[in-house]
């Protein structure tokens, strides 16, 4: 008998498709209510800190440097008040297989794809994770498929994403490129389904757990060097696994580091929308995917996302699209090193962040980047110009996205603007009443909130209260 394979059918079997494509029984950590026991979730992948750093080092991932930006640090301190500016460093994630942190996340979704027989694996991104995802399956023999969301309705794409596209197919993957909507879960589910392949998916407890590593691996090395750890750990943020891997292994370390997401605003542009598509200048670390995932993670392609940025978030900001590309600039004219967009978003949060701090402090970025193609700046701006941007020097206050993106005047004008998180946790429980139909909340779903927010029992009462629900 043949499948439906309408949309709602598919939807409807998407349960047991992940299933049959992670290996994980998602049921047995569910509570019935809201919450589930996120901690014996992570431990089901099975490996140790130790186990998953032999994994990635088979494969040539992690060890990346440490560099501190000195000229970048003289330069923050020339516009901070007298005795403020900490030193800046960045861990320079480049330098793994194909470029990014993301091959810590892969090689563990790769090494466990291979250890239970799967014949290849698939992964849903337009970003750095499908190149690294391609990479860690070549060295592990496995096929790799890469479905994307590329194009507008018009098939235009952004210079960013082909690039991507480009990386992922040089290492032998297959990419299935789709326009900009819901087809790209469709599609993904079909794909799991027909194959029989891996779903590599960003928020599955492998993937997180693979970057835990870089977040014990910088404590390492940080009290290796400085013999301490960094003051600040500033993490870009998007679906929240790169924040949650490195503080869970900064955690692990024992490292008390305060941990800052940055992200780009794009304030008023919907990542859904087919004509706001390509009116972003940014694919990654935006707040278009920051906000959305931190308010409720459990949006991605897996029943219950192992990244909760909320549990470990001390502090977010928002910088704007200009102030990055100009950061990418100083970046290379001051330290000599041309890197990616997403590290540069941390980045130029950091200069501003380190001249809130005394000078004897540290400021970690903890990612960097690879560039090239359309991930520079020229054909970023070349594209955002074509699509009807204004380029502009000034204000980077002033900038509208999606109406112009605004470079500042100097460095002094470099600004982060400051994230409410208690309105970020009032929304993430206002979703998780909706989302889990509960009219009541159990002890068990009350302490699940505290935690997943990292508020207190006051506060989740206080919002419970608010919208209308027993406890």
């Amino acid at each position: 008998m043949t499948k439906d394979m309408s949309f709602e059918a598919v939807m409807e079997r998407k349960g047991e498709i992940m299933k049959d494509a992670i290996g994980i029984d998602y049921d047995e950590f569910e509570s019935g209510g809201i919450a589930f026991d996120y901690e014996r979730m992570m431990r089901e992948t099975g490996y140790t800190l130790e186990e998953i750093q032999k994994i990635q080092k088979e494969t040539g991932v992690g060890n990346t440097p440490i560099l501190e930006l000195r000229n970048l640090t003289k330069l923050a301190r020339k516009y901070a008040p007298k005795g403020k500016g900490a030193r800046i460093f960045i861990k320079d994630e480049a330098a793994n297989p194909s470029g990014s942190f993301k091959d810590r996340r892969a090689a563990t979704s790769c090494y466990h794809a291979q250890k239970l027989g799967y014949k290849g694996v698939i992964a849903a991104t337009s970003g750095n994770y499908g190149a690294a995802v391609a990479s860690q399956a070549a060295i592990r023999g496995l096929k790799c498929i890469v479905v994307q969301e590329c194009y507008d309705s018009r098939g235009v794409g952004q210079p960013e994403i082909i690039e991507k596209a480009r990386k992922c197919e040089a290492y032998g993957a297959e990419v299935v490129q789709l326009t900009v909507g819901p087809e790209l879960f469709y599609t993904f589910l079909i794909l799991l389904e027909e194959t029989g392949y891996f779903n590599a998916s960003l928020y599955t407890p492998f993937g997180i757990a693979g970057v835990e590593t870089l977040g014990y691996e910088l404590s390492m090395q940080f009290r290796e060097q400085e013999g301490r750890d960094p003051d600040v750990v500033v993490v870009t943020n998007a679906g929240g696994g790169n924040l949650t891997g490195t503080a869970r292994g900064l955690k692990k370390a024992g490292a008390d580091s305060q941990v800052v997401g940055a992200s780009v605003s794009l304030e008023g542009l919907h990542m859904a929308s087919d004509t706001q598509f390509n009116k972003k200048s940014f694919t990654t670390g935006h707040t278009g995917f920051g906000i959305p995932f931190a308010t409720w993670p459990d949006r991605s392609d897996v029943p219950r996302s192992a990244a909760r940025p909320l549990r470990y978030m001390d502090r977010y900001v928002t910088i704007n699209q200009g102030s990055v590309f100009y950061m990418t600039e100083v970046l290379a004219q001051l330290e000599g090193l041309e890197r990616g967009p997403a590290g540069n978003t941390s980045l130029a949060a950091a200069f501003k962040l380190a001249q809130e701090l005394d000078e004897d402090q540290i400021i970690v970025v903890q990612e960097t980047e690879y560039t090239g193609a359309g991930k520079h700046i020229q054909p970023q701006l070349t594209f955002a110009k074509e699509n009807g941007i204004e380029v502009l020097i000034g204000d980077p206050t002033e900038e509208v996205p999606g109406k112009n993106i605004i470079l500042p005047k100097d460095p002094g004008y470099i600004k982060t603007s400051e994230v409410d998180l208690n309105r970020i946790r009032r929304s993430y429980i206002r979703n998780c009443i909706k989302n889990n139909k509960v009219e009541k909340v159990s002890k068990e779903d009350l302490e699940f909130l505290v935690e997943d927010t990292k508020s207190s029992e006051e506060f989740v009462k206080s919002v419970l209260d608010e919208l209308g629900v027993k406890y």
